[in-house]
């Protein structure tokens, strides 16, 4: 089962990745985790990877690519995976496709955790950071005992800058001009599946487990 994740930034398909995998017993793979492990490894394609990244340049498509189809030839991949943030534009997906058809693969389904951008903004909004261990809270789904104050090490709590209305709102904006596309190109090869991200959590997974009927 080879699913890809698609959804704005605090959807929340990063969670339900995790749980697809954890459930089905298959790898949760994000490109960030894969440009981690390659220049850890200090592989070739690591190598590459890492002279963009050094240069605050973004990886080229093709390397990117390439960096996920080595990671999804590997053993633990041979009964699916569940890709998470990737791809993110027509031209990965293309590339993707093109890639794994050269290998007999396909993707199975592309599951699109939808959520109202209000909804993200207001969720991202009353996100809340520990300066002293980071423990991350929420003053309206995770509050604190004390508000303000870290349940864990005392310290007090901030609102992260990418947590700001308007950061939220830039990243949103880039989503749908770059992302979006996909939902059109996911739906045409007829794969593409839609869940309402905006109820609870295991309520989410439990429509996404109905999807992949197991």
């Amino acid at each position: 089962m080879k699913i890809i994740m698609l959804g704005a930034p605090g959807a929340g398909k990063g969670t339900q990745a995790k749980k697809i995998a954890a459930k089905y017993e298959i790898p949760h793979i994000s490109t960030g985790d894969i440009f981690r492990a390659n220049i850890k490894e200090g592989t070739e394609l690591g190598k590459k990877a890492k002279t963009y990244m050094d240069q605050g340049l973004l990886v080229p498509d093709e390397l990117v690519v390439d960096l996920v189809v080595d990671r999804v030839n590997q053993e633990d991949c041979k009964n699916g995976y569940v890709l998470d943030g990737f791809p993110r534009t027509i031209p990965q997906a293309e590339a993707l496709d093109k890639a794994l058809a050269e290998l007999g693969q396909k993707m199975d389904y592309a599951i699109d955790v939808d959520v109202p951008d209000e909804n993200i903004i207001h969720r991202m909004g009353g996100r809340r950071a520990c300066v002293g261990c980071g423990a991350t809270y929420h003053l309206e789904y995770a509050p604190t005992k004390v508000e303000g104050i870290c349940d864990v090490c005392g310290k007090e709590l901030i609102l992260r800058d990418d947590d700001k209305p308007e950061t939220v709102k830039k990243r949103l904006d880039v989503y749908h001009e770059q992302t979006q596309p996909l939902i059109d190109y996911y739906t045409n090869a007829g794969i593409l599946k839609t869940v309402d991200g905006t109820v609870d959590i295991d309520v989410v997974f439990q429509n996404i487990v109905e999807i992949l009927g197991a």
